[in-house]
């Protein structure tokens, strides 16, 4: 009976397409040259159903995207879809009733039984329904290093964090930036996250993010991270470029020693005709804790009353999950699947790597799964402070964090 009702569920979508295929407004923040190779597989396997991707793509950080998102659905201009990162981004939309409940489509799909980690799901889910369609893994914790800038700086290519720290002042010698960094608060605050996730205990990670424990805040552990923070502070502090790409193409160039930068940043490796492991190297954990973040990207699609829209609604969130669609858009995306059933052995070095800490469960849950968009506008505000002024100390800025802390949800 249930297969029964899932063939005629997948039946009655399809159906519904052919009759009413539609144009559907879709807005997102891939920009970058890896991001618009990756959404163009999207819009690709979604045009084939005979509807149209109508691209709305947003040319800013994700945090202005997300609010011409929200003004958008609440002043009653919804667009057809939207991408939201996981966790509690989309909490309010929902409990205004803005959003379409997808769980009849997740059931005919079968998205409980592929989907992997089931906590990519369960971020989607709010009082037993589903709301998103995941569609990527994307772990900030790596650190990429440009094998050119190792080279002309007469150093070896660092194998951890320290080695990194110790080679900054022979790549500065050669007249390279050590750490590219994009001078955008998100960027700043990213980095951050992936020190507190791979020098110290993940326990700790969780106490402070999930639990949100002021004493652990406050501790030692977290000074150590803030210390850190600082290191990455001067290292970094002539890289003059704004955007997240502009800092990975320094490191393409040479002109960088490495970024801190979320596996996304494949996607710009990719474009530029380099291989991993020959042209550049990457280190998940920065080469200390290997633990991949469970962040990531995931599809929302606001109420509609036009019935060929709502029918195209329907197709997308399904297709966005096909093994084929999954494959062709991770593998330029850099990010890897929600699907745990698909083959990618053809993928490079990099995301081996992922695909491998992914089996061995190495897992860590995204910042956005654990706090609020409030209390993440608020350490973002911290961060862009404390790397515009390096007279503030390391113990000044951890005291801020622990106040932020102490009011989160």
């Amino acid at each position: 009976m249930k297969v029964l009702k899932s063939l005629l569920a997948a039946t009655a979508l399809t159906g519904a397409t052919a009759a009413n295929a539609a144009d559907l407004e879709v807005m997102h923040w891939w920009t970058s040259g890896g991001e618009a190779a990756a959404v163009a597989e999207f819009a690709k396997a979604f045009d084939a159903t005979g509807n149209h991707w109508v691209d709305a793509a947003f040319a800013g950080p994700g945090e202005q995207a997300r609010a011409v998102m929200v003004s958008r659905i609440t002043g009653g201009d919804p667009m057809g879809a939207f991408q939201f990162n996981h966790g509690r981004q989309a909490e309010d939309l929902i409990a205004a009733g803005l959003l379409r409940d997808l769980t009849d489509i997740a059931e005919a799909e079968g998205w409980k039984d592929v989907v992997n980690p089931s906590s990519l799901l369960d971020g989607c889910t709010v009082d037993g329904r589903i709301y998103c369609t995941p569609v990527n893994i994307h772990s900030w914790q790596w650190i990429w290093l440009s094998h050119k800038a190792f080279e002309e700086a007469g150093v070896p290519v660092p194998t951890n964090w320290d080695e990194f720290v110790a080679a900054a002042p022979a790549l500065e010698a050669a007249g390279k930036v050590p750490l590219a960094m994009g001078q955008q608060s998100w960027q700043q605050t990213g980095a951050f996250n992936v020190l507190m996730a791979t020098l110290i205990p993940n326990e700790v990670f969780m106490k402070v993010y999930g639990d949100k424990d002021t004493e652990a805040a406050a501790g030692p552990d977290v000074a150590r991270v803030f210390k850190a923070a600082a290191d990455a502070r001067e290292l970094s502090k002539n890289s003059n470029v704004q955007a997240w790409n502009e800092a990975t193409n320094m490191v393409i160039t040479g002109q960088a020693g490495g970024q801190i930068m979320g596996d996304w940043a494949q996607g710009e490796f990719q474009v530029a005709g380099q291989t991993a492991g020959q042209d550049y190297t990457c280190l998940p954990g920065l080469g200390v804790t290997e633990i991949l973040g469970t962040g990531g990207d995931a599809f929302y699609f606001p109420v509609l009353k036009d019935e060929a829209q709502i029918a195209a609604q329907a197709e997308l969130a399904a297709l966005l999950l096909k093994p084929a669609v999954q494959v062709a858009f991770n593998l330029k995306k850099g990010s890897l699947p929600v699907r745990g059933d698909i083959d990618l052995s053809t993928a490079n070095d990099c995301m081996q790597k992922g695909l491998k800490l992914l089996a061995e469960g190495k897992l860590l849950p995204d910042t956005n799964q654990l706090i609020t968009p409030d209390t993440t506008s608020q350490i973002n505000d911290m961060f862009a402070e404390f790397f515009a002024d390096p007279s503030i100390t390391p113990e000044a800025a951890q005291a801020r964090f622990v106040e932020i802390m102490s009011e989160a949800e």
